[in-house]
């Protein structure tokens, strides 16, 4: 659309042929784009012009709009007299739509209003335009997450339609205290970011914190709920995520809840949640749908998994290379009789197995599903025993490899689980060359890196340091859900329903 900018405050004209000739240049070269001339009135001397994208809107309600209308000022003898108010209340009379009505009076609004999907009506002798909404695209329809699977607990996840989305969150979150605000990002796509959050329950100072971060996206094109996260993180170079996605409303609710604020973006399935600290990537919401004790495990294993995925290489490479007095002499004696032959170091081999795990499991993404699940386990079976007969690594190696790879997929939430596979080769190199003085020297470096992390202003390792064993609740173990029920911030909420202050 060449020449939109300039058409910004362009005044639509009395003349209904000129608006329709500005607005066919406009759009030339659009062949989906149909304009259409009728006339009206018992004497067939007044005329209308309809505007709309045929990719976007059903020619039948279209022509529903027409007919019915036309009909309408037929019979009328004050046709001339007509106002855009009291045509766009036959639209309503008429059923042809559920939706408000809308008057512009500009160029440019005409134009937005085509490309989202709406029908615009000009009649000659006016200087507005009458719009509706009518757009019908085939969406995706509301299905299980296929990123967030749960045994129990709901199926309902969300999809590409940012007003569906919304409304499910609606059904879950019944209080008048949901707020919703709403922007348009990019003057080409035009992408509509919504933020929410629950009124007395989320934190004033993130709250004003998150709006000043979002002020200037609306310049830059947005394509994803991504571009709106690296707009707004702190740090854009570590590999710790700042905030979490998720597909399920459940978890979005949970999230309104505990004073969070959700961000959904037009055409995108994820939710934002604003802001995610580093204990809150280690719980799901099925720990809310089975008993205390079996979430508790869960939960106590996943961090276990965490610790596997992080540094077990790098534990395996200090002890064989720097200190084997720690290792028990029989697993010694069985460790050098498995590496007899290898003529790598175990650094080399550790390095070597792990960027061949790391190729596997990212081929067995991209590949189609039916064919990339075959192939990472077929791939990983060959190659670890191709790589044991041909003496290039230990059967001690393969194991630890497979022991990272499997714990690394313990971990419910994707951005943690790369972030761990991106940090366990800098610890492996400081163990390869240091033994275990560099791998302390490493975890230093981490835990420093994370103290001065902060995420929308708030520190990183929130509800860890400073240490209080009532923060522990609902960390590393699940309280019982009474619990949470007589807590303080459960109070907060039910007078937040109140409207109480």
């Amino acid at each position: 659309m060449n020449g939109s900018a300039s058409q910004a405050s362009t005044a639509l004209s009395l003349d209904g042929l000129r608006n329709l000739e500005q607005l066919k240049s406009i759009f030339d070269n659009c062949s989906d784009v149909l304009f259409n001339t009728w006339v009206y009135g018992q004497d067939r001397r007044f005329t209308a012009y309809t505007v709309y994208c045929r990719t976007l809107v059903e020619d039948s309600k279209e022509h529903h709009m027409k007919a019915t209308l036309l009909d309408a000022l037929d019979s009328r003898q004050d046709v001339a007299a007509l106002t855009p108010e009291l045509v766009a209340r036959y639209f309503e009379q008429a059923g042809v739509t559920a939706q408000p009505y809308m008057l512009v009076k500009s160029l440019e609004e005409v134009v937005n209003r085509v490309l989202e999907g709406q029908v615009v009506l000009f009649f000659d002798k006016w200087d507005q335009a009458v719009c509706y909404i009518a757009v019908s695209i085939a969406k995706r329809p509301v299905s299980e997450p296929v990123s967030e699977p749960v045994v129990q607990g709901p199926r309902e996840g969300t999809n590409e339609n940012l007003d569906i989305n919304i409304g499910m969150i609606r059904q879950r979150v019944k209080n008048p205290g949901l707020k919703l605000e709403a922007l348009t990002a990019g003057s080409s796509m035009r992408t509509k970011i919504v933020f929410m959050y629950l009124d007395q329950v989320v934190n004033p100072d993130i709250l004003l914190e998150f709006r000043r971060r979002l002020e200037g996206i609306e310049q830059h094109e947005v394509l994803g709920a991504s571009f709106v996260e690296e707009w707004i993180e702190d740090s854009s170079y570590t590999p710790f995520p700042q905030y979490r996605y998720t597909e399920r409303t459940d978890n979005a609710a949970a999230a309104l809840l505990d004073g969070k604020i959700i961000v959904l973006v037009e055409n995108t399935p994820m939710i934002l949640i604003c802001p995610s600290v580093f204990v809150d990537f280690f719980g799901t919401s099925e720990d809310y749908y089975v008993r205390t004790a079996f979430a508790s495990m869960i939960r106590l294993l996943r961090l276990f998994a965490f610790f596997i995925a992080l540094t077990l290489p790098s534990i395996y490479v200090a002890l064989s290379t720097f200190h084997p007095e720690l290792i028990p002499t029989v697993l010694l004696l069985a460790i050098l009789d498995t590496r007899e032959g290898i003529p790598f170091p175990a650094l080399v081999e550790a390095l070597i197995m792990e960027i061949t795990f790391e190729l596997l499991r990212e081929a067995g993404i991209r590949l189609p599903r039916p064919v990339g699940s075959a192939v990472s386990i077929v791939g990983a079976l060959v190659i670890g025993q191709a790589a044991i007969t041909a003496q290039i690594a230990s059967p001690i190696m393969v194991i630890v490899v497979a022991l990272t790879g499997i714990a690394s997929f313990a971990i419910p939430h994707y951005d943690m689980a790369i972030a761990i596979r991106v940090i366990r080769f800098p610890l492996m190199l400081a163990a390869g060359f240091l033994g275990g003085f560099g791998l302390m020297i490493g975890f230093l470096l981490l835990l420093l890196h994370m103290t001065r992390l902060h995420t929308l202003g708030q520190p990183y390792l929130t509800t860890i340091a400073p240490l209080k064993l009532k923060n522990f609740r609902d960390i590393f173990i699940r309280a019982p859900l009474g619990y949470f029920m007589k807590s303080p911030r459960n109070r907060k909420l039910i007078q937040a329903r109140r409207g109480r202050p």
